[in-house]
């Protein structure tokens, strides 16, 4: 992938490895936008900023997200209720790189209590770098996509 654009974002549990991944991306190249929040917020929802970042994803600002909090599965599903949003939780680099390859993921959740910030970086890498196998897997992406608009698929047949 050439370098492009992150949008980041978190809870009060996910700043500090926020501020962290976020200033490695901009290190390698990318343009990295923060939506929040930030130290001075205090203690946060994870749904608003969750929601915040996915609701972006129609306007198609960036080429990839991240969102962190303490585990990563109250962002996971927050994201997963939006629209376009194929968000993956992934605490080991085995499910960052088939979530993209598979699943062509555009939100990346992570959990600050579960990965040590070396992990949650190289799962970062690895996420960013890997490509998604359309080919082989563009008619099941393209079924995640028709669940959330109301289109019923059973055995490839609407």
């Amino acid at each position: 992938m050439t370098k492009k654009s992150i949008v980041i974002s978190s809870d009060h549990n996910g700043i500090e490895l926020k501020e962290k991944i976020k200033n490695t991306l901009k290190k390698d190249g990318f343009t990295v936008v923060d939506f929040g929040p930030y130290e001075e917020h205090g203690k946060v929802d994870y749904n608003f900023y969750g929601r915040l970042l996915s609701r972006a994803i129609a306007n198609k600002d960036a080429d990839r997200r991240i969102l962190i909090c303490g585990t990563g599965v109250g962002m996971s599903i927050v994201a997963n209720r939006e629209k376009g949003v194929r968000a993956v939780l992934a605490h080991n680099l085995m499910t960052a790189s088939k979530s993209r390859d598979h699943n062509d993921t555009n939100v990346l959740c992570l959990g600050s209590w579960i990965s040590k910030e070396s992990e949650a970086k190289e799962i970062v890498k690895i996420w960013i770098n890997e490509k998604w196998g359309e080919g082989r897997h563009g008619r099941r992406v393209h079924m995640i996509d028709d669940v959330k608009t109301g289109v019923v698929m059973a055995n490839g047949v609407f």
